[in-house]
Formats: structure tokens, sequence, C-alpha cells
């Protein structure tokens, strides 16, 4: 795997992770606009800024993907998308203030080892 792809992979499991937790936020921000209004969800999701740039980057990071896949074996790519657990642990407990515990983290872990495994079985 050239620098290049391995850099256009990163970039497209990152923007797919940053995407994820872009969608949460504005899920919870439309959510309690549409309590605080009796409004409707889906209207509020729809019309949140939030959730329109978290699709916005979701798509770029499948594009992303989709470059990566032309380059990369699946076999070798898809492991990345562990780094995902491991963003969107570290980033949903920072920002959103999300409850983790032990486990959780224990398990994110061991996933992560399991790329480890993948990337270092490829030099062989």
């Amino acid at each position: 795997m050239t620098i290049a792809s391995f850099g256009l992979l990163l970039f497209a499991v990152v923007s797919a992770a940053s995407g994820q937790l872009l969608l949460k936020h504005g899920m919870q921000v439309a959510t309690a606009r549409a309590h605080a209004s009796d409004g409707s969800l889906i209207v509020a999701a729809a019309t949140s800024p939030l959730i329109i740039g978290g699709l916005a980057i979701f798509a770029v990071s499948a594009v992303a993907w989709l470059a990566t896949l032309a380059k990369v074996p699946l076999s070798v790519a898809y492991p990345f998308n562990a780094l995902s657990y491991l963003i969107i642990l570290t980033l949903s407990a920072v920002l959103l203030h999300e409850r983790t515990n032990l486990l959780t983290w224990a398990g994110s872990l061991v996933v992560v080892s399991g790329l480890i495994i993948v990337v270092l079985s490829q030099k062989s």
C-alpha cells in the first residue's frame, strides 16, 4: 500500500467517524428542539445544520472509501474501520459526554489489536 493510499484510507475512516459524531450531536439538538416546541423530530432533524453537515461529511467519506477500494484490497482496507471504534468512543466521551466503562475500552482495544495484526501480516 502506498503512502497516498494509506492517507486516503485514513481520511475515509476519520471522516466517516466525524460524520457519525456530527449526526449524533445533531440528533441530540434536534430532539431537544422538537420537544421544546412540540414540533416534529423529522422536521427538526431535516433542518438541522449539524445533521446536514454530518450527512455531507459522511458522503465525502463514502467517496473517499470508494477511491480507497479502487487502490487497496478490501481484505486490507476494511479492518481499518476498526479505528472508527476508537475514534468514536474517545470523541463521544470527550465531546458528547457519553459514559464509557473499562469493558468498552478493553473491547475497543482488542478490535484495534486485530487491526495491527492485519497490518503487520501484510508486510510479510
